[in-house]
């Protein structure tokens, strides 16, 4: 899905700083993980869902983090490896988030206000351009279709095809954050401790964020489930038996008689908050 140049913004462009020589993948994205830790200590709420944009946009740290994402540009994101590179993009993705809606001119309640967010916020990785939509669907989720537009973000002979992540771990949807209330919290992760983290993060989205009612046959899931059922299953029914390990045991044991009933399920989905996930200095 081609971004609308008139409004895409490429984030990490300006000069290499002179005489700095450039990092490799690895050790660039071992140095934006501890920027990062910084800045969720500094500027965000201690479970990592409030953040406080105006001190970030302020702070020392985020300019630090500005500078090191110039070497993005340099970086050979094909020598990463699988684990390396899951944890490499989602951090990024994080970081192209908080770094896209900080950065904005005016004061935001809504990442919606933002025209073509996911489209048109970009980083340069490597030598090509990747917006939040093409790092999310186009890389992490193995070049799946859109759930908006229904089209595949890298087409026919797009060289970014290459670095699309082959077996997709739909646990990624537990640890993107795009700066909706509703979003998860935000963690950073590396290559050692990523199924770690997507298991701890799964198991808190899916506590939080399912509700399952044996009386009903009733089951209420986030809009992420909505949105994204395919990459858990084809139906109700799979995408709830997909989470089924994330879950308490007593949810569990609710859980399985529902979908081992031979009636029809019903599914609701929450409303979505898209207000920012906005944690005011002082306040919070």
């Amino acid at each position: 899905i081609e971004a609308d140049t008139a409004l895409m913004a490429v984030l990490n462009a300006g000069d290499l700083p002179v005489g700095d020589d450039s990092r490799s993948a690895v050790s660039l994205s071992r140095e934006l993980q501890m920027v990062m830790l910084r800045m969720k200590a500094e500027h965000m709420s201690d479970d990592g869902r409030g953040v406080d944009y105006v001190g970030l946009k302020k702070s020392p740290v985020f300019g630090e983090y500005k500078e090191k994402t110039v070497f993005l540009r340099t970086v050979d994101i094909e020598s990463l490896e699988v684990n390396e590179k899951i944890a490499f993009f989602i951090n990024v993705y994080n970081a192209l988030s908080l770094h896209g809606l900080a950065v904005h001119d005016k004061p935001l309640k809504s990442v919606l206000e933002v025209q073509g967010f996911w489209r048109n916020t970009c980083y340069n990785i490597g030598g090509h351009v990747f917006s939040l939509d093409d790092i999310e669907h186009g890389i992490l989720r193995g070049n799946r279709s859109h759930p908006s537009t229904g089209q595949l973000c890298f087409q026919g002979d797009d060289p970014r095809c290459k670095f699309s992540v082959h077996d997709v771990d739909p646990r990624i949807h537990f640890a993107l954050v795009c700066g909706a209330k509703s979003c998860p919290p935000i963690q950073v992760y590396s290559p050692t401790n990523l199924e770690r983290g997507l298991l701890v993060a799964a198991q808190s989205f899916c506590e939080q964020e399912i509700d399952v009612d044996v009386a009903d046959k009733m089951v209420t899931l986030s809009k992420i489930f909505q949105w994204y059922g395919s990459d858990f299953g084809e139906n109700p029914r799979e995408i709830l038996r997909a989470c089924l390990p994330y879950l308490s045991e007593t949810k569990q044991l609710v859980a399985r008689e529902l979908i081992d009933s031979e009636t029809d399920l019903t599914v609701r989905y929450n409303d979505y908050d898209w207000s920012l996930n906005e944690k005011f200095s002082g306040r919070l």
